[in-house]
């Protein structure tokens, strides 16, 4: 199917400039405008009718190793050409943005229990802009490597690079984005994808004139940021949750050395075994006030690895703790793939939500993005960092202590901001970035609120401070 692509457009441009007598630059503009055809998304199954255009396939970013990266635009549902143009990124390492951001957060569609059938997200995103949902690192979702060995040493160092080549490249397939407004967007381990993307297209565009990515910030939520910070105040969420007693917090506290990466003692590892398998009880830690959803059984998952005992919970309050499930029946159909251009190399294995091999074999992760928050807010981009506060797992704690050592000046004091006549979260503006809590969410903040989730993503491309009444 690839090389039937290369084919297509090779015997294009040579009609082109055969016959056409036009100059590079119009036979460029016109390759690229045949290379998004080819991508355009003309329905998906079981899709309920839109205004918006949407567009999907690879981009190759490795020739060598073979790895080619999966990417879904939705573009915004009115003036595409004069909205910015935002990146989103999901974590785990190991995690797909098609099955998380785009299904069942930001996206425009929402999947049915069947798995059949799709329905429209009332509070989607790309109402505001336009929305690039990106597979990363290969071997995600349907990204793909044709070197196996690339499953098993991935990190961050290769994940950031492999992203901004896909950028370049895939801006050149879609040139009319180019120099427009560009933001990134992510959540969890995207803590790290995000800011180290953020540096690398920085970096690329300083040694650029003029620079065609028109980077403008980022923003992140529940966002994994310093191993230090974040360990002290996910413990210290457990204890004032009241999800471990006072003697296993004290354990953990005097027996964890969270300051040395990836060393842990026999005390520290059955302080924390214990927290789990006996105090935490049978809940989501992703969301520990909602009902959790059923594991299917001999199911395996980068969820599974950190969750422990979860049982069946009732659907309650309109929440539908399964929506991971309905993505994987949905996806892995064989007439979504050809809609979306997808698998079109055989990918040995099924598509799922999350890559179990890729979190078991990841080789390196910065210790802490600290240091590339404080070079990009020197930079002048816009940094947002917000936080579901009923998350265990990434705690509204671990990123406050985080946050607090780059050690910010105030710019507005700590206040409650607005959804409607609800208090939606509470938030601080500090010079070079803004700090928000949303109130009642979970791990996936734009899952469980997605109208407060909508607030804030409008007022951070509007560069507005939270409503305040």
């Amino acid at each position: 199917m690839a090389v039937q692509r290369k084919t297509h457009v090779f015997f294009l441009s040579l009609i082109l400039v055969v016959f056409s007598g036009m100059d590079t630059t119009t036979i460029v503009d016109a390759l690229a405008n045949k290379e998004q055809e080819l991508d355009r998304i003309s329905a998906l199954p079981g899709q309920p009718p839109v205004t918006f255009s949407q567009f999907s396939g690879y981009v190759t970013v490795n020739e060598k190793h073979g790895r080619a990266l999966f990417y879904w635009l939705t573009e915004a549902t009115s003036s595409p050409h004069h909205k910015p143009l935002v990146l989103w990124l999901n974590g785990g390492p190991g995690c797909s943005s098609v099955a998380y951001g785009a299904s069942e957060e930001i996206g425009p569609f929402r999947i049915n229990r069947t798995g059949s059938s799709l329905y429209l997200n009332k509070y989607s995103w790309n109402t505001e802009a336009n929305i690039l949902f990106l597979e990363s690192p290969a071997g995600v979702g349907f990204s793909y490597t044709n070197t196996s060995s690339d499953l098993k040493d991935s990190g961050d160092k290769r994940t950031a690079q492999d992203a901004l080549v896909f950028l370049l490249r895939w801006f050149s397939r879609f040139p009319q984005y180019k120099y427009r407004d560009f933001f990134i967007a992510g959540e969890s381990y995207a803590g790290h994808y995000v800011p180290q993307l953020a540096k690398k297209i920085h970096d690329y565009n300083k040694g650029h004139s003029h620079p065609i990515i028109n980077l403008k910030g980022f923003i992140v939520g529940n966002a994994v940021t310093d191993n230090f910070y974040d360990s002290i105040g996910t413990v210290t969420f457990w204890w004032s949750h009241s999800m471990i007693s006072d003697r296993t917090y004290r354990s953990i506290i005097d027996n964890c050395n969270f300051k040395e990466d990836n060393k842990t003692s026999e005390k520290c590892d059955d302080a924390v075994t214990y927290a789990m398998n006996h105090e935490f009880g049978d809940i989501d830690q992703y969301s520990i006030y909602t009902p959790a959803c059923i594991q299917l059984p001999n199911k395996t998952s980068v969820r599974s690895l950190r969750l422990k005992n979860t049982l069946l919970r009732r659907r309650v309050s309109g929440y539908d703790p399964c929506t991971e499930n309905y993505a994987e029946k949905y996806f892995n159909r064989p007439q979504v793939q050809k809609a979306m251009h997808a698998n079109i190399t055989g990918i040995p294995y099924k598509w799922t939500a999350c890559s179990d091999v890729l979190i078991k074999n990841w080789k390196d992760s910065e210790y802490s993005v600290l240091p590339i928050y404080k070079e990009l807010i020197a930079a002048g981009l816009r940094i947002w960092v917000f936080s579901g506060d009923t998350d265990s797992v990434v705690p509204v704690t671990a990123t406050r202590f985080s946050l607090s050592h780059l050690n910010l000046t105030v710019k507005t004091r700590w206040y409650p901001w607005y959804s409607g006549n609800q208090v939606g979260g509470w938030t601080e503006v500090y010079n070079g970035l803004t700090f928000v809590t949303v109130r009642g969410a979970g791990h996936e903040v734009p899952l469980f609120q997605p109208r407060r989730a909508f607030i804030l993503f409008r007022s951070f491309l509007a560069g507005k401070e939270l409503p305040k009444s």
